[in-house]
């Protein structure tokens, strides 16, 4: 019967000298088993001389251990997308009916309100219980119209993904 085992994250700093394990450093990696959990332990090179390796290797705790770096600090991907780029989309996008365009001018129309491009009018409800949001794109008169197609968070997020990928072009 396989059995599920939470590890510990690294702290970020030796379990020895207590000192910062900096971004790009080689380290010593170490696991060992806990009650309620699998502990890692990580060390700076120096801090991991000889009689530890032996003491490891004799606990019957020790899981396992491995030489390793400290991963360099990824910044995020920031996703330069020109605001002209965007209202253009979104309003190409109007009046279409099909449901996967309907979904993506809703994602455009939220991206737009957060980057303060639009402005939301009110909400109307159609005949047959449609949302549809009155919105108004920064400097123009006329409003626009939105159709709410009641998104789940896990829809959104992955709307945007897919419309960052096809904005720089990373999709297949």
């Amino acid at each position: 019967m396989a059995k599920d085992f939470k590890i510990s994250r690294p702290e970020g700093v030796c379990s020895k000298c207590d000192e910062s394990l900096a971004p790009g450093e080689d380290i010593v990696a170490l696991v060992k088993a806990g009650e309620e959990e699998l502990i890692r332990e990580d060390y700076h090179q120096a801090c991991w001389v000889e009689p530890m390796e032996q003491q490891a290797s004799a606990n019957h705790d020790v899981l396992g251990v491995w030489r390793t770096k400290i991963p360099l600090k990824q910044e995020k991907k920031k996703l330069l997308i020109d605001d002209e780029l965007l209202v253009n989309f979104f309003e190409r996008l109007a009046g279409q009916v099909e449901p996967a365009r309907v979904n993506l001018r809703y994602v455009l129309a939220l991206i737009l309100m957060r980057k303060r491009l639009v402005k939301y009018l009110g909400m109307t409800r159609q005949a047959d219980g449609t949302e549809v949001w009155q919105m108004k794109l920064r400097g123009q008169e006329e409003p626009r119209e939105v159709i709410d197609p009641k998104l789940d968070e896990f829809m959104i997020s992955q709307l945007s993904a897919s419309l960052g990928e096809i904005i720089q072009g990373d999709f297949e």
